[in-house]
């Protein structure tokens, strides 16, 4: 699955809006070539208003978040709001207690859904180049995020 795929799917999702940061944008030029996936059906929500309920990120943020090793060629990594519950369905624990576990996994595997590096205790998983293992389950984690994020939108009147 290439990161195209994942995008084309997640942008077909009922209510997704889908961006792809660039200078364009304004976006900080670290973020260039993240892609971001918001719940917003009728694409009226203020950006500072709006929270993705997925990324793709196609690089280190040095200092902040490399434990992926994304700067390896080709890697990327979907990230996904999973929640409390999802997140203790998938790892067997709670994201608040995911700083004991940390030490078991390893954030550079590839095709694994694995607890985020950085926003595990938000309830955040993640996959990097999601594949034969690890590629349907990602769909499905994606679309039960838009979901969660469909659930939880209200829209301005």
């Amino acid at each position: 699955m290439t990161e195209e795929d994942v995008i084309r799917f997640a942008a077909g999702l009922p209510g997704v809006v889908a961006e792809t940061a660039g200078a364009d944008g304004g976006a900080p030029e670290i973020a260039w070539g993240d892609s971001f996936f918001f719940y917003d059906p009728r694409g009226d929500t203020p950006d500072d208003r709006r929270f993705p309920f997925a990324t793709i990120v196609t690089k280190d943020y040095p200092g902040f978040d490399e434990a992926s090793a994304l700067d390896r060629a080709g890697v990327f990594r979907v990230n996904i709001a999973v929640g409390r519950e999802g997140f203790r369905r998938l790892f067997g624990h709670p994201p608040a207690a995911h700083a004991e576990h940390r030490a078991d996994v390893d954030h550079a595997v590839l095709d694994r859904v694995l607890p985020h590096p950085v926003y595990a205790a938000q309830g955040w998983a993640c996959v990097l180049n999601p594949g034969e293992e690890s590629g349907r389950r990602t769909l499905e984690l994606l679309e039960e995020a838009r979901d969660r994020a469909a659930r939880r939108h209200r829209p301005r009147s």
